[in-house]
């Protein structure tokens, strides 16, 4: 092939991609991005409507860091125009430096500021985010799983567990650990060992995970799910249906079925359960009971 058919091929090539890349981005809702912080790069999507940004754990963004009042500020999304309102905080809502006074429309790339937070306005649609979505999911998600890694369950778990204080809403925590994993590493290869574990994640997320549930890979052959607004029956029985799936399919590596089971523990979010780490030791006791008791079973914890 000529340098010139190359060249035609290349431009041919970028031009698809650029035009992938612009349709994925119309997908894209408005959204605000953390520029600076602890929480730098994070995303936080707009909904139709008013979305609400304060410390309250139950605003549409919950921001618990100093200089934020319980509910900040509004921005409401209507038909395409995005307006921000002040509600009042003792601080001041900032928009490019500026003390906001009055209901703004947002324009691209204005900025935000309420205490030490500044975010950037994107709008829908905006190509500029996708750079950011893939850089969050870099930073949040298991390499070997792609399900969240231990950093962002932890952030969540705590996130959730203050909610509950404030709504009075049900939240349950399930834990599986792989039975025997060391024995089936030690007997089948550690590249065995990494396809049950992906296998189990797409398992579980294909199967189990509803929208708003957080999975997560703990780390090694430890996962879990926080389940917001289901209480201890309900996330039993998701446990127990989850623990059949597990027991049922056939991982098949190099032509063997490897042997896979989970002992998992439950808890939910109840008197004594201060915060997330309470909320993890306890759902990590009924592991242990599972454990215990056999494996391969599903056991919640008894206060």
């Amino acid at each position: 092939m000529s340098d010139d058919n190359n060249a035609t091929v290349v431009i041919t090539d970028i031009r698809k991609a650029l035009a992938a890349a612009e349709d994925e981005a119309k997908q894209k809702p408005a959204c605000l991005l953390v520029v600076g912080g602890e929480l730098n790069g994070s995303i936080f999507d707009l909904v139709d409507g008013e979305n609400v940004i304060g410390r309250n754990p139950d605003c549409t963004i919950s921001l618990d860091f100093h200089g934020v009042s319980r509910k900040h500020f509004t921005i409401t999304v209507n038909q395409g125009e995005v307006t921000v309102t002040d509600l009042g905080s003792a601080n001041g809502t900032y928009l490019n430096n500026q003390k906001l006074e009055t209901p703004t429309v947002l324009k691209r790339a204005d900025t935000i500021k309420i205490g030490s937070i500044a975010m950037k306005f994107l709008p829908s649609g905006d190509p500029e985010r996708l750079t950011y979505d893939k850089l969050h999911e870099e930073a949040n998600t298991d390499g070997l799983t792609k399900c969240y890694n231990k950093t962002y369950f932890n952030n969540s778990l705590e996130t959730e567990v203050k909610k509950c204080k404030l709504t009075g809403k049900p939240l349950t925590l399930i834990i599986f650990d792989l039975d025997h994993f060391k024995k089936l590493n030690d007997n089948y290869g550690h590249d065995a060992g990494d396809f049950v574990l992906k296998e189990k994640a797409r398992l579980i997320r294909d199967n189990g995970i509803r929208q708003g549930d957080v999975f997560a890979r703990y780390g090694g052959e430890e996962f879990c799910i926080l389940l917001p607004n289901t209480n201890l029956k309900q996330g039993f029985e998701i446990a127990e249906r989850l623990r059949k799936l597990v027991e049922k399919h056939e991982f098949i590596y190099d032509g063997k079925r490897l042997p896979v089971a989970a002992s998992i523990g439950v808890a939910d979010y109840r008197q004594g359960v201060n915060n997330g780490t309470d909320l993890f030791k306890r759902a990590d006791s009924a592991v242990y009971k599972s454990k215990e008791g056999g494996r391969n079973q599903v056991n919640f914890f008894k206060g």
